[in-house]
């Protein structure tokens, strides 16, 4: 039976990511370091090619789709885009918390998870990645391209993966660092009974597949001020004895 394979891969470090930044619509570039970071994982490991390249319309994620695919022509889709932080745009969470009463508020656990101002809140941008993820697999089964590449935002890949992954993991299991991502494979039968994509493996693929993974000051930044927006913290891993 036909199956069908999708990428998904968090852009490179922008600007705004190196200074802590709440970036969604603002379409902050990708820094120098952010560049280099995605040559070196391109020279260290490989990413897969496909039939059809796709990506948030947003630069940072449509020049780091060049970077590691110069051939790819993508079709930008707009659903595809980071969370609206509204108000808070290009602002730190040290900033939010000295200008916004409601931001310092939330995050003492104060009242009821908060929206940015003029925003987006979590449960709007849940519904629209998932619509517009449900349709890019249902255009796929309907044009019959059977590979992609989607170059898209961490809060993008995490509600997909969250959503429709298996195995089942909580949202905040599926963070992983810029540049990096995951390969779903998906069949039909099963998307139309369950609605589930099975995750095969990690990306870029590495020589050496027991290799720890990097670690980078940016991802622990983007962390922890996804941890203040969101309002949820991860489980601690279970020790191993």
């Amino acid at each position: 039976m036909k199956s069908y394979v999708i990428h998904l891969l968090r852009h490179g470090t922008s600007e705004g990511n190196l200074q802590g930044q709440y970036i969604g619509r603002t379409d902050s570039p990708l820094s120098a370091e952010g560049k280099r970071a995605l040559l070196q994982l391109k020279t260290e490991g490989s990413y897969p090619k496909a039939d059809a390249y796709f990506s948030s319309p947003l630069s940072r994620c449509v020049d780091s789709l060049k970077i590691l695919y110069p051939e790819a022509k993508p079709v930008l889709v707009d659903g595809f885009r980071e969370t609206d932080f509204g108000a808070w745009e290009g602002k730190t969470a040290a900033q939010l918390q000295a200008e916004d009463p409601r931001f310092s508020a939330w995050m003492q656990g104060k009242g009821e998870p908060v929206t940015p101002p003029g925003g987006e809140d979590g449960a709007a941008f849940m519904h629209r990645v998932c619509a517009a993820f449900e349709q890019f697999v249902q255009d796929r089964m309907r044009d019959g391209v059977t590979s992609a590449v989607v170059m898209t935002h961490g809060g993008v890949l995490m509600t997909i993966l969250a959503a429709y992954g298996l195995p089942r993991a909580r949202f905040y299991d599926w963070m992983t660092e810029s540049g990096c991502g995951y390969s779903l494979r998906i069949t039909p039968g099963l998307w139309m009974r369950s609605m589930v994509a099975e995750v095969y493996g990690t990306l870029p693929v590495l020589p050496d597949s027991g290799k720890a993974q990097r670690e980078y000051t940016v991802m622990d930044t983007a962390r922890a001020a996804a941890d203040l927006l969101w309002r949820e913290t991860p489980e601690e891993p279970k020790k191993e004895d």
